[in-house]
């Protein structure tokens, strides 16, 4: 008698997993954004998934992973036991991403990576059902890095303070190991090597929530610095939020410096206009949520991801959508407002 009732229970139990997903016929889909801290995935990302998820007529369970990757994976365990029918995961540690991809492979749930990819090798072949949304990481790097060396060129008699032709920065960089990071870092300053112009870095400090108050900070430093803040000829940051702090910054000490972003957000184009930004980086959030879904959307229904989108998903092993990067200039800012 135990055990018929133990089995009835586990069906039940079954029963109660399917009624939740399926009970108002909607697609469900589980997702997170790795920290509601970060000004771009939570204040652009997030609202386009949520705005875009009631479009399309799904049902969005997304929660705060608080930069905690062990959060993560308990968050992916719970959507899984809920029976959601796929999973758009924006990592919070890009090289656990074989952990996320071996649960959604066990439940046999698509999976969407976002924003943040895989750095393990390999590591995307072993499941048929994931993809990747995202970047390429490098492109936002490059094109920053473009835009300093043509206002360097423009504005050298200015800003080459001690008329050494070489440019003397500092550099906030994002979260240590992220591929945006690491490749903005390597890229915005491998343009003045490619232009023929010599560098010279000041200073360097990573974040890993990309902070603005942890930049204001290391700005602060970095201006009251006896030994090179008086040096200080340029100003990059591998995101917008950053480059808020570092601004901040040198409005309080009066000093202002050429300073770019990456992610072209509200503010940042203000900012450009009102000359206290000299150029950032359209990193296109709302169309890689727009894509993270349509790919979740199409691989819940076991449809091919890319069907009745313009999506592509590159044929180089990566499995990945890349949405382009855009520069954003004094010139062109106004485009970009709305």
């Amino acid at each position: 008698m135990k055990k018929v009732l133990l089995f009835v229970a586990v069906i039940l139990i079954g029963l109660g997993f399917a009624a939740c997903k399926q009970d108002d016929g909607k697609i469900v889909i589980g997702a997170n954004i790795y920290t509601y801290g970060d000004n771009f995935m939570n204040g652009v990302v997030r609202p386009e998934l949520e705005r875009y998820a009631e479009e399309k007529g799904i049902t969005l369970d997304i929660v705060d992973s608080e930069n905690d990757q062990a959060k993560l994976n308990d968050q992916v365990d719970v959507f899984i036991s809920k029976g959601v029918d796929a999973l758009a995961i924006n990592l919070v540690d890009p090289a656990a991403a074989s952990t996320i991809i071996n649960k959604a492979k066990a439940a046999d749930i698509p999976l969407i990576l976002f924003n943040k990819e895989a750095t393990e090798a390999g590591v995307m072949a072993t499941y048929d059902k994931v993809w990747y949304v995202g970047t390429d990481s490098a492109e936002a790097g490059v094109i920053q890095g473009e835009m300093m060396v043509a206002d360097w060129n423009l504005n050298k008699a200015t800003w080459d303070k001690n008329g050494d032709n070489k440019v003397q920065y500092v550099l906030l960089k994002g979260e240590p190991g992220h591929p945006d990071a690491e490749a903005r870092t390597t890229e915005s300053v491998k343009a003045f090597a490619d232009a023929g112009i010599e560098v010279e870095q000041l200073a360097i400090q990573a974040s890993t929530t990309w902070n603005t108050g942890e930049a204001q900070a290391t700005m602060q430093s970095w201006l009251s610095n006896t030994t090179f803040g008086d040096n200080i000829e340029l100003v990059i940051s591998n995101n917008d939020g950053m480059a808020f702090g570092a601004y901040a910054a040198m409005e309080e000490a009066n000093i202002f410096l050429p300073l770019y972003g990456v992610d072209a957000l509200t503010e940042a184009l203000t900012m450009i206009g009102d000359d206290e930004m000299n150029g950032t980086v359209l990193n296109d959030g709302v169309n890689q949520a727009r894509a993270t879904l349509d790919l979740a959307i199409n691989a819940a229904q076991g449809k091919d991801v890319t069907e009745g989108t313009d999506w592509v998903v590159k044929s180089d092993g990566t499995k990945a959508v890349r949405v382009a990067y855009v520069a954003v200039t004094k010139a062109n800012y106004q485009d970009f407002l709305s």
